[in-house]
């Protein structure tokens, strides 16, 4: 026996049991009352799914712009590093602070130089 007349043969039985008697048409009337709510639930959840897919693509596309935005931003940090560390080096070989220890200084040559730095 199939499956469809199993559960006919079950709603029969069923309506045995309870004295309410059933026909073919309300058997078809629920049926096809199940089968539209069924379809109508379908839509709704392929329409909550593409809308999730939507807001995932949209979160998608900001996030990669975000990413290519601080990309940029480390790029232009990374060459300024490399021109204050080049600026640095060219600097030590003259700078008179970093050659002579604050101890062997004298008391004026040190205000001497402090006056002559901006503040």
């Amino acid at each position: 026996m199939s499956a469809a007349g199993l559960s006919g043969a079950f709603l029969h039985r069923s309506a045995d049991l309870h004295m309410l008697p059933r026909s073919e048409d309300d058997d078809d009337g629920r049926r096809q009352k199940r089968r539209e709510k069924n379809r109508a639930a379908a839509q709704r959840s392929r329409k909550k799914q593409t809308q999730r897919a939507d807001r995932l693509h949209e979160e998608y596309k900001c996030l990669e712009q975000e990413n290519l935005s601080l990309m940029k931003e480390v790029q232009t940090l990374s060459e300024e590093q490399r021109r204050l560390t080049e600026a640095l080096k060219a600097h030590e070989p003259l700078c008179l602070i970093m050659h002579c220890s604050a101890g062997l200084m004298s008391h004026a040559r040190l205000e001497l130089l402090a006056g002559g730095l901006p503040r």
